[in-house]
């Protein structure tokens, strides 16, 4: 192991299940955007909207659950966790060794998600919309923000960084090394972003090999971000890192699109 890196010790699975009721309340937040981004999609489907939508925020709760754990799991020999939420689920003193770095992680959220507008500014023009349209986008995107915060981060951050992490240690005597958390957080970036590409799909945003390109990449970067953060302070850095990068691109663009 690296020479500074913390094992993580004590139990996993009570903090995996609060990251799976996060999990539900944070699908059940982003109904409102699905219903607005995917209304055709939805309306074709043999189940009404009150038993599909709890259903989906149900199963997305389970998944939380069930990766956390594994995730928890994983990382804990190489110091991957949530200390924050661990000392407060197990009321437990947290680690002195973990500094918080909120504004820090706030402001690199930000920074990611306003380089992503900026190269989708320079692809193609500005799209003036009216008030009524950018507030009720507005809303509906500050409460899609909970998903990637929460859901996302437990996939694609707790778990696939950590068992990146693991299986490279494994292959190397269960020793990890610095090198091996950035491939981690490259390759977890890489499926971030390619992630994102089935409701590209089925909204017609992603129709030639450049724009497929662009909607992984612009996507990795943010996820490059919100991994380095979970590595060096815990996920938590990590899920407001992606929480504020959401509402820039959520709620900030379509508020300036208005003006």
């Amino acid at each position: 192991m690296l020479p500074t890196e913390p094992y993580v010790r004590g139990p996993h699975l009570k903090l995996a299940l609060w990251l799976g009721v996060a999990g539900i309340l944070a699908t059940l937040a982003l109904c409102p955007y699905l219903i607005a981004l995917m209304p055709l999609k939805l309306a074709a489907s043999p189940l009404p909207l009150w038993v599909l939508l709890p259903a989906q925020a149900l199963q997305a709760g389970v998944l939380c659950w069930l990766l956390g754990w594994l995730g928890l799991f994983l990382g804990a020999r190489h110091g991957l966790d949530a200390p924050w939420l661990r000392a407060w689920v197990y009321r437990q003193p947290r680690d002195p060794a973990r500094r918080a770095h909120w504004w820090l992680a706030a402001v690199l959220g930000a920074v990611a998600s306003m380089l992503v507008v900026g190269f989708d500014l320079a692809r193609s023009p500005w799209h003036s919309i009216g008030t009524a349209a950018a507030i009720d986008s507005a809303w509906r995107g500050a409460l899609a923000s909970f998903y990637g915060g929460i859901v996302e981060e437990t996939e694609c951050r707790l778990l696939l960084v950590s068992l990146f992490v693991w299986l490279l240690a494994w292959l190397n005597r269960r020793q990890a090394r610095a090198w091996m958390f950035v491939v981690a957080i490259v390759l977890a970036a890489l499926l971030f972003g390619a992630g994102h590409l089935p409701a590209a799909f089925a909204t017609g945003m992603a129709h030639a090999p450049f724009a497929i390109a662009r909607i992984v990449l612009l996507n990795a970067l943010v996820g490059v971000v919100t991994g380095t953060l979970f590595w060096k302070y815990g996920l938590e850095h990590a899920m407001l890192a992606h929480f504020c990068a959401d509402l820039v691109l959520h709620v900030a663009l379509p508020l300036a699109a208005s003006l």
